[in-house]
């Protein structure tokens, strides 16, 4: 099925900047930083994820459909993996958390060009970690030594700034090499 558009991908090159079909990001350039602590790179991030919580409500006396209404968004836990190194600042927040001194922290994840210039963030909020994970240890293998860390936060934001960016960067085609 088609819904009619007849273009062809050759022409787009001849498109006013502005309505030209945007590219995708790239996932495997970006930067995390947790405010406070100095953590180095990272191998992987996951978990930048929000849900809507719904409540249903029925209509008296309709009874073709349910409404559904907004009751608040459901931030997931973000996960952090990188390599192992002699910087143990993820351990001993987790640690200090275990024994009751709890430090929220504020952070960031940037997607970032091939330059190193952000194209889009997301910064989350009075995060506490929740969950450490060391390495997978094996004689046979050569694996490098990788450590995680899951964080609880209080929920996620995307500043207009870094869509602002992310958006005239995708116009213009800065950012892209």
């Amino acid at each position: 099925m088609t819904i009619g558009l007849r273009w062809q991908p050759a022409a787009i090159g001849n498109w006013p900047a502005a309505a030209r079909p945007l590219e995708p990001f790239t996932g495997f350039n970006f930067a995390v930083e947790i405010e406070g602590l100095i953590v180095g790179g990272f191998t992987s991030v996951e978990g930048l994820e929000s849900d809507l919580r719904t409540i249903e409500f029925r209509e008296g006396g309709v009874n073709g459909y349910v409404h559904r209404l907004p009751d608040g968004a459901n931030a997931s836990t973000i996960v952090l993996r990188h390599g192992l190194t002699a910087n143990i600042s993820l351990w001993t927040w987790y640690d200090n958390t275990v024994r009751g001194v709890v430090q929220r922290r504020n952070g960031t994840i940037a997607l970032l060009d091939r330059q190193g210039v952000p194209l889009v963030w997301w910064n989350f909020r009075r995060a506490l970690p929740v969950r450490w994970s060391g390495p997978a240890l094996a004689a046979d293998s050569d694996a490098i030594a990788v450590e995680s860390i899951e964080l609880a936060h209080e929920g996620l934001s995307m500043p207009l700034a870094g869509q602002a960016l992310a958006a005239a960067q995708a116009i213009t085609g800065m950012g892209r090499s």
